[in-house]
């Protein structure tokens, strides 16, 4: 089977990404998505997302981790997908489109950052000084000082797989305080492995290191650059008009025999 197939990344999170809007890719099983996705042996990414057909929408994205199974809401694939989807031929400036865990407005910014709704969130979890939170997907935060200096693989992994969560796992962050800002290190499930950048982790921080009411923008330090998240905070846990934003880059297309 003959793949065409283009990369993007937003922030050093990269993608696999297929036009699948004629069905040609429905037959792709797991190991053979986990195949595109591995470094090694296949193309590379931290993922694998299909530009679909959907009613009353711009498209549908369908997302897999890079162990192959079918994922969550991923919000840097979701940028990545909006500009994926243009530069194939759906030109707008705004976008709505239907993912797992429900519709997103995106917009292309003048600038050429992408902004992309997520979905409102309506509970945090607090353990001492640790939250946890749901923003398409969940996410454990933990903050800490220095966190460059952390062991983000062996310590994300010690949580990912404890028992609380080892069934269905979970999405680690790692945040530290700075400034007017957060800066922040993920370890995403289905990768097993810290990434560069984690869109929903990123926003999970954000909100959770939001302290007032009313209308706020953080901006997010990640290790492949920057991202903002607007939102609303209209509770101690609910947060709405929530839009992560940041840039996407197109980095090479081309075919693969499976």
């Amino acid at each position: 089977m003959k793949i065409s197939f283009s990369k993007y990344q937003g922030t050093g999170n990269d993608f696999v990404v297929l036009d699948n809007r004629d069905g040609a890719y429905d037959g792709l099983t797991h190991g053979q998505v986990a195949f595109l996705c591995d470094r090694k042996f296949g193309i590379g990414s931290d993922g694998l997302m299909m530009l679909e057909n959907a009613d009353g929408f711009d498209f549908k994205m369908r997302y897999y981790n890079a162990d192959g199974q079918e994922g969550s809401m991923c919000g840097n694939g979701g940028r990545c997908l909006v500009q994926f989807a243009h530069d194939k031929g759906i030109v707008k400036q705004s976008y709505q489109f239907t993912a797992s865990d429900g519709p997103h407005d995106a917009i292309i910014l003048d600038n050429g950052l992408i902004k992309l709704k997520m979905q409102d969130v309506h509970g945090v979890e607090v353990h001492g000084t640790d939250k946890i939170l749901n923003t398409g997907s969940p996410h454990f935060i933990q903050y800490v000082d220095g966190v460059k200096e952390v062991d983000v693989f062996q310590q994300g992994r010690n949580i990912r797989y404890s028992e609380s969560f080892k069934e269905a796992g979970i999405n680690v962050n790692f945040v530290e305080r700075v400034g007017n800002g957060i800066k922040i290190r993920t370890y995403e499930r289905g990768v097993e492995n810290e990434t560069l950048s984690c869109g929903t982790g990123a926003t999970a921080a954000a909100l959770a290191s939001s302290e007032k009411m009313g209308p706020q923008l953080t901006n997010v330090e990640v290790e492949g650059g920057a991202l903002q998240i607007a939102f609303d905070r209209i509770g101690n846990q609910e947060f709405n008009n929530i839009w992560l934003i940041g840039p996407v880059q197109f980095v090479y297309s081309g075919t693969i025999e499976i």
